[in-house]
């Protein structure tokens, strides 16, 4: 297989004035968003393609990035949703014989801005030391002093909401119509495997835009509902803050991940907040407070929430924690059909330590019907 390599320059500027230079890789232009990192070794394709990514710049913190190539089945929705890409090194061939291409290749069709030979080790740290922030990627703007007041016209993560952008538009159906069990899916950036996990266990699904109202999806006659993850900021998304109380209320079993479980706390007059740096990888510990286990998962969050306001609750219960800085990883509703967690069970990429979540969620609505 040929190789071919970039000589293109390209510079990475961040919020707080710090530069780094590289070199270009994938589409030349510029891209800015929020800089965030990922710790997984693997499984670079599903990321770049999962929807909660909406509007980041990610560093993957691996050092080699594409060795593996890309296969057309590896991803989680219809295109890449990073906005950015920063790498230490690039793989230009690949070893995996059933792989449909190079990672070149793939940024290329997706159009999509990258730097590589930046030291992401340094970078991750600092981020780490100072906390998420803008940053802007160019390999056809150089001068920095440019991209620095282009880098001011990038909005904040905070307050921006993005569910709508990855949504599906129309509302459309998965699994067999036959199902016994029909649940309604409210797609924020819903991830395919979440869906083919709920498909396979039985159930006869219909997806719905974002913002579809609570009686919309009533029509569908669903004996649950699962409220999926998503990009931005959950503060401003008072539509679907306002549909999951219905579905509360209504006394419909729920199961939220992610953007979910935070939907599921502000519903229940618990508030979020932006973290530091988020966490975003595939090796972060979770206890479960009900086994006293510890779970490996899957993790893609920078807003979580708030312990303090929990602990004075007298309707929501935690169910998991974070072992690494004891963040609220799982909540219950005490008289309520619903539960949640902030992490990733679908697992893609990941463990499969939290898969038992879809079963608990098939055994409440079973108990429910």
């Amino acid at each position: 297989m040929p190789q071919t390599r970039s000589i293109q320059p390209a510079v990475l500027l961040l919020d707080d004035g710090t530069v780094y230079h590289g070199k270009a890789f994938g589409k030349i232009g510029t891209a800015a968003g929020e800089l965030c990192f990922n710790t997984g070794m693997t499984g670079y394709q599903e990321v770049f393609t999962d929807p909660s990514y909406k509007g980041q710049v990610l560093i993957m913190n691996n050092c080699y990035v594409g060795n593996y190539g890309v296969k057309k089945d590896d991803v989680e929705s219809d295109s890449v949703k990073i906005s950015g890409l920063i790498c230490k090194n690039i793989s230009y061939n690949y070893s995996r014989q059933m792989a449909d291409g190079s990672l070149e290749k793939f940024l290329d069709e997706n159009n999509l801005v990258a730097i590589h030979d930046v030291d992401t080790r340094a970078l991750v740290a600092h981020i780490r030391s100072k906390g998420a922030m803008n940053c802007i990627i160019s390999s056809e703007i150089l001068d920095v002093e440019q991209l620095k007041g282009k880098l001011k016209q990038v909005p904040s993560m905070e307050g921006l909401a993005l569910c709508a952008e990855v949504s599906t538009k129309e509302a459309y159906n998965v699994g067999n119509p036959d199902a016994e069990i029909r649940i309604a899916v409210l797609d924020n950036g819903v991830k395919r495997n979440m869906l083919k996990c709920l498909s396979e266990k039985g159930a006869y699904l219909q997806v719905f835009p974002t913002d579809t109202p609570f009686e919309e999806c009533e029509k569908f006659k669903p004996h649950a509902y699962f409220v999926s993850n998503g990009p931005g900021d959950p503060a401003p998304l008072k539509y679907a803050v306002d549909t999951v109380k219905q579905i509360l209320n209504a006394n419909k079993p729920m199961f939220g991940i992610c953007l979910g479980h935070q939907l599921l706390a502000l519903a229940n007059d618990i508030p979020t907040y932006k973290m530091h740096h988020g966490h975003r990888g595939l090796n972060h510990p979770v206890k479960n407070l009900a086994t006293g286990r510890c779970e490996i998962t899957t993790q893609n969050h920078g807003f979580a929430v708030d312990p303090k306001a929990i602990a004075a609750s007298e309707t929501v219960e935690v169910t998991h924690v974070n072992l690494n800085d004891a963040s609220i990883e799982g909540i219950r509703i005490k008289n309520k059909p619903a539960f949640s967690v902030q992490y990733h069970p679908e697992s893609t990429p990941g463990p499969y330590d939290s898969r038992y979540l879809f079963d608990d969620f098939f055994n409440m609505i079973k108990a429910n019907m």
